[in-house]
């Protein structure tokens, strides 16, 4: 009988594991872990790009909504397209059309990321014109 199949005879009849067993063994853990923590420092990195790419598309979405409701109560286009500059993401590029009696803001931009990783994002709104605003 070979040394690997008495200890294998032995681990069955005691339960136990031999020292040399243990020995063969040793290292196991840090090989593990070796692949797991790069593994999971890949996934944060990721999430924490997600949540910023979902960040720089919520505050589009609030720029743009800003503007239209300056643009709504008949502000100068300046003021519109200032009130969405203060939310949007930095670069953000806004455009305020109106059309007819509605009021449609477009904001755009990119998010937060490394080159290529870095998406774009938009947000729009549409306000209808107040009553009593000059234009109407």
């Amino acid at each position: 009988m070979r040394a690997s199949e008495r200890r294998a005879a032995e681990r069955r009849r005691t339960g136990r594991r031999s020292a040399d067993d243990r020995e063969h063994d040793r290292g196991q853990a840090t090989a593990e872990m070796a692949a797991v923590v790069p593994t999971l420092a890949l996934l944060v990195s990721v999430l924490i790009w997600g949540l910023l790419a979902a960040g720089a598309q919520i505050q589009c979405m609030d720029a743009a909504r800003a503007a239209a409701r300056a643009a709504a109560r008949a502000e100068p286009p300046g003021v519109a397209v200032a009130a969405a500059r203060s939310v949007a993401p930095e670069g953000a590029k806004v455009r305020v059309e109106r059309e007819g009696e509605r009021v449609r803001v477009r904001v755009t931009a990119r998010s937060t990321g490394p080159g290529p990783l870095s998406v774009g994002v938009r947000g729009e709104a549409v306000a209808h014109v107040e009553d009593g605003v000059p234009g109407r």
